[in-house]
């Protein structure tokens, strides 16, 4: 028996290739290898790429601004006391001349993010006015984008151990490391939310 292309789903975590019959109303189809879920009904009220990923990613990015310009970390070294936003340190990082650090924390902390959300909101809430086509291109400079998001995390600890020399130096954490881990967290949960595979059911 011949099977058409449009019920064959390919699991997003063991990779398994099945064929997934339609699904009844707010059912969802279910891997028989690994148990993740291989796609909803397209009548189910979440829809996998719109209403969560929206809301999510649009409270992202209203505290996206936030994140970036309120005083990140608070460094007192010998008296002299310095708060600086993830904005303002990479720019100053440019002008002092550290080219690769300050590119490295302008981009993964600021660039790239943005993008990731931008992209995020765009493909849940433009289904119907854009291509399918150019949305799943979206989706994957989405995915490429995120993959770089952990540096963050490892840059600011590599940061903390540069200035961190003894009792010389105390670094103490800013309201905006409150935001950006707000706004990475956010982040996370959109990217969690989606289902690609919503970009290719017929309404």
């Amino acid at each position: 028996m011949e099977v058409a292309a449009k019920d064959l789903r390919a699991c997003g975590t063991c990779g398994l290739v099945q064929r997934v019959a339609p699904i009844p109303k707010d059912c969802r189809a279910m891997c028989p290898r690994c148990k993740s879920v291989v796609a909803r009904s397209p009548h189910n009220k979440l829809r996998g790429a719109n209403t969560w990923t929206a809301a999510t990613a649009l409270a992202a990015l209203l505290l996206y601004p936030l994140a970036i310009l309120l005083p990140f970390l608070s460094i007192e070294r010998l008296g002299h006391h310095h708060a600086g936003s993830i904005l303002q340190s990479s720019m100053d990082l440019l002008v002092q001349g550290e080219i690769f650090i300050g590119a490295t924390v302008l981009l993964c902390s600021v660039v790239f993010p943005l993008g990731k959300l931008t992209g995020l909101l765009l493909i849940s809430t433009s289904h119907g006015w854009m291509k399918r086509e150019h949305l799943a291109r979206t989706w994957h400079a989405v995915e490429l984008v995120g993959r770089w998001g952990m540096l963050d995390v490892l840059l600011a600890a590599v940061l903390v151990a540069m200035l961190k020399l003894g009792d010389l130096v105390t670094v103490e954490p800013g309201p905006g490391l409150v935001a950006f881990t707000a706004c990475v967290g956010l982040s996370l949960l959109a990217s969690a939310f989606f289902d690609p595979h919503a970009l290719w059911e017929t309404e």
